[in-house]
C-alpha cells in the first residue's frame, strides 16, 4: 500500500475511535457532572455555564415551539395563579412550563391515559415555584406519575419485600432522586387536611426543593450564611407554634399537618404562602418574609393589585 494512503487510513482510523469513543464516553462524564453540582449547589456554580450548555442549547430548541393556544386555556383555567402574574413573569411561566413537560417522562397509573391537560397543569403549579429562581427546572426530578385518585404506598420507601411491606394511604409523594408521585383528582379538588385552600402539586415540589441540597430536612438549600441562620430561626420558631397550635386543637391558617415534622411544615408554609399570602403575611409576616427571600417572589402583592384592578 501507497505509504501516503497507508497514513491517511490510519489517521482516519484514530479519529473514527476517537469519536465512537466519545459517543459513548461523553454523555456518561457530562451526567456524572450534573450528579455532582446537585450534591454540592455552591462548590459547582461555577461550572454551569460549562455543564448546562448542552441543556440550554436543548431548551433553545423546545421554546423556539410556540406555546399551544389549547396549552394557555389549561393554564389560565387550572392555574389560577397565572392570571395575576405580570407580563414577563407570565412569558417565563410559559417558557418553564414548556421546558418541564418536555423534559420529564409522564406516566399514568392504573390505566390513566396522561393528557395535555394534565402535564400543563402540573407544569405550571410545580413552576411556579422556581419562577423567581435561576433555570431550575427541578433537575433530579426525571419521571412524574398520575394516579386518577389516591393511592398507596410502602410504610418503609427502603424495603426490599414489597409484598410484605405495610403500606398508607396518601394523595403525593415526592422521593429523595426519585419521582414524584400525584392524585389528579385532588390536584383538580384543592383543600388540605383541614378543609381549607391547599395545593397537591405546590406540596410535593416545595419537597423536591427542599430535596435539592440532600435528604429532606425541611431547610431547601440557602445561598449564603446570613439567611440560613434567619431561616432557621424563624422556622424553629414557627413551627413550634404550630405543633402547640395542633396539640390544643386550636384552628391555625397553616394547615396541622404541618405540626408533623420541620419537612412537612416547610411544605405547608410554602403552600400558604402561594394559595394564601394576604393571610400569611398579615397572621405571620416573619414567616411570609423568610419565604419571599427564599423563593424571590411576593405573591400578597399580586393578590392585593390584581383585587384593586
Amino acid at each position: 500500500m501507497n505509504p501516503q494512503v497507508e497514513a491517511v487510513v490510519i489517521v482516519l482510523g484514530l479519529v473514527g475511535a476517537f469519536l465512537l469513543t466519545a459517543f459513548f464516553l461523553l454523555p456518561r462524564l457530562y451526567a456524572g457532572l450534573r450528579g455532582l453540582t446537585s450534591w454540592s449547589p455552591r462548590f459547582f456554580a461555577w461550572l454551569e455555564p460549562l455543564l448546562f450548555w448542552i441543556d440550554d442549547q436543548r431548551r433553545r430548541k423546545i421554546l423556539s415551539q410556540p406555546f399551544p393556544n389549547e396549552w394557555l386555556e389549561f393554564l389560565r383555567n387550572n392555574v389560577p395563579h397565572y392570571s395575576l402574574l405580570f407580563g414577563k413573569e407570565k412569558a417565563k411561566l410559559r417558557n418553564a412550563v414548556q421546558v418541564f413537560i418536555a423534559e420529564k417522562h409522564w406516566e399514568g397509573c392504573r390505566g390513566l391515559e396522561i393528557t395535555d391537560e394534565m402535564k400543563v397543569t402540573i407544569a405550571g403549579q410545580a413552576c411556579l415555584l422556581t419562577l423567581g429562581m435561576r433555570k431550575n427546572y427541578f433537575p433530579r426530578v426525571k419521571t412524574i406519575l398520575v394516579y386518577p385518585e389516591g393511592f398507596r404506598v410502602p410504610k418503609d420507601p427502603h424495603g426490599t419485600d414489597f409484598l410484605k411491606e405495610e403500606t398508607m394511604p396518601v394523595l403525593g409523594v415526592a422521593w429523595h432522586r426519585g419521582p414524584v408521585i400525584l392524585s389528579w383528582e385532588d390536584i383538580v379538588n384543592q383543600l388540605n387536611t383541614s378543609g381549607t385552600a391547599g395545593n397537591l402539586v405546590i406540596h410535593e415540589f416545595a419537597h423536591q426543593l427542599d430535596m435539592q441540597g440532600g435528604p429532606a430536612d425541611g431547610t431547601p438549600w440557602l445561598p449564603n450564611p446570613k439567611l440560613q441562620e434567619k431561616w432557621h430561626s424563624i422556622m424553629k420558631t414557627e413551627y413550634e407554634r404550630l405543633v402547640e397550635q395542633s396539640k390544643e386543637g386550636r384552628p391555625s391558617l397553616l394547615d396541622h399537618y404541618g405540626s408533623m415534622n420541620e419537612v412537612e411544615f416547610f411544605a405547608v408554609a410554602s403552600e400558604c404562602f402561594f394559595e394564601q399570602p394576604v393571610e400569611m403575611k398579615r397572621e405571620h409576616p416573619e414567616l411570609y418574609g423568610i419565604l419571599r427571600s427564599y423563593y424571590r417572589q411576593d405573591p400578597a402583592a399580586r393578590w392585593l393589585q390584581h383585587s384593586a384592578s
